[in-house]
């Protein structure tokens, strides 16, 4: 294999040109290094070497100057703005379109359209697409019905929106002006400039040679071609007849039209080369399942290459950067030295998701009565990172755990600082314009910290870097204003391209790289992935606030020159390879096939490429096992500890009715919850969720009904709800302080979501009332009272009494008869069709809801032994409380269960069986087999399922 700059170094030798009087102009840096590589390669004795610039560095060169930083440049083209808009919006409001009026700017420029023209035509298709006084209201209304932007503006947002589209033509002359005074440029401005004024430009005392070019600007061509017609400059074209000759290939383009050009035409070569249409025999292509699996294939292509071959002679081309870290991860054993010219993305790292995080708590701080507050989900999210669990895991531990149990909404500054560390540094409140000290002393302290370190260093460092740059460029337009919101937009996209680049040689070992960076390069064994149809050539169209039809008419670059480009880059890896392997990946992605590229499809038809070859990645699928734990004398042990103690302890353990459906849907879940005790994940609400909505309604429904304390009860008639109905909105605000764990003189102020609960909550409080009212007096006798209770059973150490407990919601006696009331939020059901029923886990109609109240029943009887009034349970649905025929109480073949007692017996023996199971030795704690029971059980991910 001859590579294309050999091959120019070769003829560049040939010719006998003194090359210390010869600059070879490269399109990138990269380029120039192979070249002067192979160059060395070349030369026998010593001699100067050519020059080797970039085209970039030749304009700025002519031009005597550099551009200035995109930033400042649209804080310049900001101030501009200000002055000529009548009313400008804020610069955090116009920087994100201010980049896409620099970017046209510089489009304008690179391709010499006439920029006041082309605003001129964009501001009256703006004023004709907005003017639609010609159409009656009729007309407008059925228009409307199929285009969304014909909908009725009022006359000053009319004439705003037609302001903005008219001003860019002066915004464009006068930003010229304003950057030529204050000696600033951007790159666009700058190839203008020289390719407007090529006359005064003096013959180089060096010998000019082009190399490797496709595609170029319209500046670009006009400054190479007066080189080539004043000063005798050469082009040496890296091109192939297959897609030159053939006007349909979309890779051959610019060439085609280069080759007409009197100037440009005469460069080519008499012959042009015809390689691609040779290669049939070398390219293979793969089609692979999944994406990440493009690495697997990788991995073993590499191992093909023996130990004899130079590994920078074979080159892997990712379309995708997410590939890399899969692809290096794959990469032989034997391949010692790589090059990866890609970089790695520094918002991938620790650093940028620990910064993200701070401006994240910086957003949502906010003073109340003197004492700063922080929101409690960054606060949560910070402390889960190492930087701030390694200097006190214990505190960081301590606080997320109070956040959690106490339901902080807002956790105080005073909670979380501890002087002289990372927590001082990072919870306390800054200003907008004290962003950028704040990250810094950060960023400071970490990189102190983490001295040892050398890849987070490396990180501190660029996002260390970075942050001065910003820092110095805000600074001098403090004018502006910094809103919060805007920073942190800032600095999410700035620091996403930001990249980490790899340490080693560019020249040596296995290259692996992005489409662009390996223009004018060439490699014997070329592998490229993600050859799919919207990857490569990428998808998408160019981003502009010109259209596509006044680009095109002005000879701006649109979507089509784009493929060309691509495929240009595409098809010139092919003019010298001797092994080529294409990738593409045939799993379906957010909805839609994955597609072969358009190129792969192209070679198959015209250069008869094999058909892919359908590469199957072995997976060893291992079969879910089934989880069974016996009953050991551990879990024995455990397990006594449900023992109904002669004391009474408040803290004593007790099954619940919950613990116990549990145990019947799963015994599993059982044994982790109740027996290894692996409580589920605690969550700060703040949204009103089913759980959160039930505790709220209880609290208010207490509040309303509570009993003076030293009485035993409280009669409640018509008059009594009189004066309770104004009293519910009290309730409810009451019951959310409760719940908030915020004290009566304290300021807590509703918003969002739970403003409109709060309206719900005196809704459904205020109906519950009403029915209370409208089914007479009773007399309140207990409200959320907790009871423990014991129960007969046999185990292996004999007959020992279980402990239970449970809270009952109401209780109240009507007509004689004490009722046992739970209330719901759902819509649970009052059929009960048999106590057995109830305990059996196979039966898909179990009543949960129905065993729960039968159980408090249990509990008020034993707790009350002498009782001798009828025992009557119910389920309070608050959703079917406005249903005219609601009843809250439980049904049995269509009559209402009226008194436990009269199933007590049954129901007992029901309950003392299923506690003798639980604990049996013999029977072990397994998975349940209905497997839709596992959807939101919160130890799926144990069980595999």
């Amino acid at each position: 294999m001859n590579p294309f700059l050999k091959e120019t170094a070769q003829k560049i030798l040939e010719s006998g040109r003194d090359l210390k009087g010869i600059t070879v102009v490269l399109p990138n840096r990269r380029a120039g290094l192979f070249f002067t590589r192979y160059m060395g390669e070349l030369i026998q004795e010593p001699v100067w070497m050519p020059e080797v610039i970039t085209i970039e560095q030749l304009f700025y060169r002519l031009a005597g100057n550099t551009p200035a930083d995109e930033l400042t440049l649209i804080f310049e083209l900001y101030e501009l703005y200000r002055q000529i808009q009548t009313e400008p919006e804020d610069f955090d409001r116009f920087y994100f379109w201010g980049e896409l009026i620099l970017k046209d700017f510089n489009d304008l420029d690179q391709f010499l359209a006439p920029a006041k023209t082309v605003y001129t035509n964009l501001a009256e298709i703006k004023e004709f697409e907005s003017d639609l006084s010609f159409l009656s209201e009729e007309q407008k209304e059925l228009i409307s019905q199929f285009w969304k932007a014909f909908e009725r503006q009022n006359a000053s947002e009319q004439e705003r929106f037609l302001r903005f589209w008219q001003i860019l033509a002066q915004l464009y002359d006068q930003f010229q002006v304003r950057l030529r005074t204050a000696g600033l440029a951007y790159s666009g401005q700058l190839y203008r400039q020289v390719a407007e004024n090529t006359d005064p430009i003096s013959k180089p005392e060096k010998h000019v040679v082009f190399v490797g070019f496709n595609a170029f600007t319209l500046t670009e061509e006009k400054l190479i071609k007066h080189f080539v017609k004043e000063f005798g400059a050469e082009i040496f074209w890296d091109v192939d007849a297959y897609y030159l000759d053939d006007r349909l290939q979309e890779a051959g383009l610019f060439f085609r039209d280069y080759q007409k050009d009197p100037v440009l035409g005469k460069t080519f070569p008499e012959e042009i080369p015809a390689e691609i249409s040779q290669k049939a025999a070398v390219i293979h292509t793969h089609a692979i399942p999944l994406k990440t699996n493009q690495a697997n294939l990788v991995g073993k292509l590499l191992e093909k290459v023996g130990t004899e071959e130079a590994l920078e002679e074979t080159v892997i081309i990712l379309p995708d950067e997410q590939l890399l870290f899969p692809v290096l991860h794959t990469l032989p054993e034997t391949i010692a030295k790589l090059n990866v010219t890609m970089g790695y993305p520094i918002r991938n790292a620790p650093i940028y998701a620990f910064l993200d995080a701070v401006l994240d708590l910086q957003r949502y701080a906010k003073w109340k009565n003197g004492q700063v507050f922080f929101y409690h989900n960054p606060v949560i999210d910070l402390l889960s990172f190492s930087y701030l669990k390694a200097l006190d895991s214990e505190f960081a531990k301590e606080i997320s755990e109070k956040i959690k149990l106490d339901n902080l909404l807002d956790v105080p500054v005073e909670a979380l600082a501890k002087e002289g560390t990372l927590f001082h540094l990072v919870f306390r409140k800054v200003e907008p314009q004290d962003l950028f000290d704040y990250l810094g002393e950060i960023i400071q302290y970490l990189a102190q910290e983490l001295k040892e370190d050398v890849i987070q260093r490396s990180y501190l460092y660029q996002a260390f870097k970075q942050l001065n740059r910003l820092k110095e460029i805000f600074r001098s337009n403090q004018d502006k204003g910094l809103k919060m919101d805007f920073v942190l937009k800032l600095f999410r996209q700035i620091f996403r391209e930001l990249k980490l680049p790899f340490e080693g040689e560019p020249l040596q070992g296995l290259q692996i790289m992005g489409v662009l960076e390996s223009r004018n390069l060439d490699f014997r064994r070329v592998i490229i992935c993600d050859v799919n149809e919207g990857s490569f050539p990428p998808g998408g169209g160019i981003n502009s606030m010109i259209p596509f039809n006044l680009r095109r008419a002005f000879g701006l670059p649109v979507q089509e020159q784009n493929d060309a480009i691509y495929a240009y880059t595409f098809y010139r890896l092919l003019h010298r390879a001797e092994e080529v392997h294409l990738i593409y990946t045939t799993a379906a992605d957010q909805g839609k096939a994955n597609e072969v590229s358009r190129f792969v499809q192209q070679m198959q038809a015209e250069l008869h490429v094999a058909k892919p070859e359908t590469v199957m990645i072995p997976v060893q699928l291992t079969p879910g096992k089934e989880i069974t734990l016996e009953k050991t004398p551990e879990i024995l042990q455990r397990l006594s500890g449900y023992f109904k103690k002669e004391e009474k302890d408040p803290d004593a353990k007790g099954f619940s009715a919950s613990a116990l459906s549990m145990y019947l849907d799963c015994r599993l879940r059982f044994y982790f919850r109740y027996v290894a005790g692996l409580k589920e994940k605690v969550e700060v609400v703040s949204e009103i969720d089913p759980m959160t909505f039930g505790t709220l309604l209880h609290s208010a429904l207490e509040f309303l009904y509570e009993v003076e304390k030293g009485k035993s009860h409280r009669d409640i008639d018509s008059h009594t709800i009189d004066r309770l109905l104004p009293q519910v909105p009290e309730a409810v605000d009451k019951a959310i302080r409760k719940f908030y764990k915020k004290e009566a003189g304290e300021e807590f102020e509703l918003s969002g979501q739970l403003v409109i609960a709060r309206e719900v909550f005196i809704k459904y409080v205020k109906e519950i009332l009403s029915y209370d009212q409208k089914n007479g007096p009773f007399r309140v006798i207990g409200l959320e009272k907790e009871y423990q209770a014991g129960i007969p059973v046999e185990t292996a150490q004999g007959k020992v009494a279980i402990a239970l407990k449970g809270v009952i919601d109401r209780m109240d006696i009507k007509d004689g008869v004490v009722r046992l009331l739970d209330y719901k939020t759902g819509k649970d059901n009052k059929k009960v069709s048999s106590i057995a029923s109830l305990f059996d886990r196979d039966d898909k109609n179990r009543n949960k809801a129905a065993m729960q109240t039968l159980l408090y029943a249990y509990f008020y009887q034993h707790d009350n032994k002498s009782n001798q009034l009828p025992l009557k349970p119910g389920i309070f649905n608050i959703k079917e409380i406005y249903n005219p025929q609601f009843s809250p109480f439980l049904v049995m073949d269509k009559e209402e269960i009226s008194d436990y007692r009269d199933f007590a017996g049954e129901f007992e023996s029901g309950l003392s069986g299923l506690l003798g199971e639980i604990f049996n030795p013999e029977v072990s704690f397994d998975q349940t087999e209905d497997e839709k029971k596992c959807t939101f059980c919160a130890y799926k991910e144990i069980c595999g399922r």
